[in-house]
């Protein structure tokens, strides 16, 4: 479908890290969009965006906003999008929620394409979006699932300081220089910024991202949990998660330790399934230290699955290093990937 047949696009948090991201998305995917608006919080109301030739002035949001809106991207904080979610849909939208407002509703599709897109055809106006870094592990484990099923995973994260947001990304540098320069300095972001306690992030591993659950699990890692459940509908799946802030401003890095079903698998096998899934790019010649790392992810949309080993001690254990930038495939990208998918469904008209 061309440009001019396309469809009304919303934007809402354009002036975020993501939605910033979401925009690029779009102009270089190149989206059919016949009209984008950008909507922001009054503060960042006015600042002007560039997508393809055009110079969009972002707006303040609204309920009346959504106006003739065919899909409107939310990537605005989940207080945001329980506020004007249910307007958008009101007024005709459907909305992709990059927020964990939605995620574990029963009536909402928590959507990864390359897993289930399926589940899109189950959407009532709204349909949520991953975890960062759910996303990047469920991509390179429903191929495995599908071949030789998955009964447990251990995940280990070292996650960026992005999937803070800008001002993290600002502290790490910040806190960096200081450092070299034997500056003194306060940390108030990390690990959580609604949480007590700061802590420095450069030179340093937090293990810690959101604030603590009551059974000493972070809701990071219960999004993990529950998340992954949720999307590969395994709810018996055996799942636990750690996971741990590091100094690199973007790309999340997971090791990821699975259980299979199957007991007479091997490395190969698992790499001839890797290397023809959807989205995903198998970087696995340890002899020649080729694997997956975030420096070199940034900017890229696929998974990267590499450092694929045979337990040594359990037949159908497997370990693996899934990396991945997640301000794109982590967030931007799936979103506008599930955007693709509602237009190629036939589940949303212009």
């Amino acid at each position: 479908m061309s440009t001019n047949q396309g469809y009304h696009l919303a934007v809402m948090g354009a002036t975020g890290a993501v939605g910033q991201q979401i925009v690029k998305t779009l102009e270089e995917r190149n989206f059919p969009v016949r009209k984008l608006t950008l909507l922001s919080s009054a503060r960042s109301a006015g600042t002007k965006v560039q997508f393809k030739d055009q110079l969009i002035t972002v707006e303040e949001a609204v309920p009346e906003s959504f106006e003739g809106v065919d899909i409107a991207l939310f990537s605005a904080g989940g207080s945001v999008s329980q506020k004007f979610a249910p307007e958008a849909v009101k007024r005709g939208a459907i909305v992709v929620d990059n927020t964990s407002a939605f995620r574990m509703d029963p009536e909402v599709p928590l959507v990864v394409p390359e897993v289930n897109e399926k589940v899109l055809q189950e959407q009532k106006g709204i349909i949520a979006n991953p975890n960062c870094s759910t996303i990047q592990m469920v991509a390179a484990l429903e191929p495995i699932r599908k071949a030789f099923g998955l009964k447990k995973v251990i995940v280990s994260t070292y996650q960026a300081v992005s999937g803070a947001g800008a001002s993290a990304i600002d502290e790490l540098k910040k806190q960096s220089d200081d450092i070299l320069n034997k500056r003194d300095f306060t940390p108030e972001i990390l690990p959580a910024s609604s949480d007590k306690k700061h802590y420095q992030i450069a030179f340093n591993a937090i293990p810690q991202i959101d604030k603590f659950t009551e059974n000493g699990f972070t809701f990071e890692e219960m999004k993990m949990i529950n998340e992954t459940k949720k999307i590969m509908e395994m709810p018996e799946l055996k799942v636990s998660a750690t996971c741990v802030r590091i100094p690199v401003e973007t790309g999340h890095s997971e090791s990821v330790y699975i259980e299979l079903e199957k007991n007479a698998v091997q490395v190969d096998d698992i790499k001839s399934v890797l290397s023809d899934a959807p989205g995903i790019t198998l970087q696995d010649q340890p002899e020649e230290q080729i694997y997956p790392m975030p420096a070199m992810a940034k900017g890229t949309g696929d998974v990267y699955v590499g450092r694929i080993r045979k337990d040594l001690d359990e037949k159908s254990g497997f370990h693996l290093w899934i990396v991945a930038d997640n301000l794109l495939k982590g967030a931007a990208l799936n979103t506008v990937q599930i955007a693709e998918s509602l237009i190629r469904l036939g589940l949303v008209s212009n």
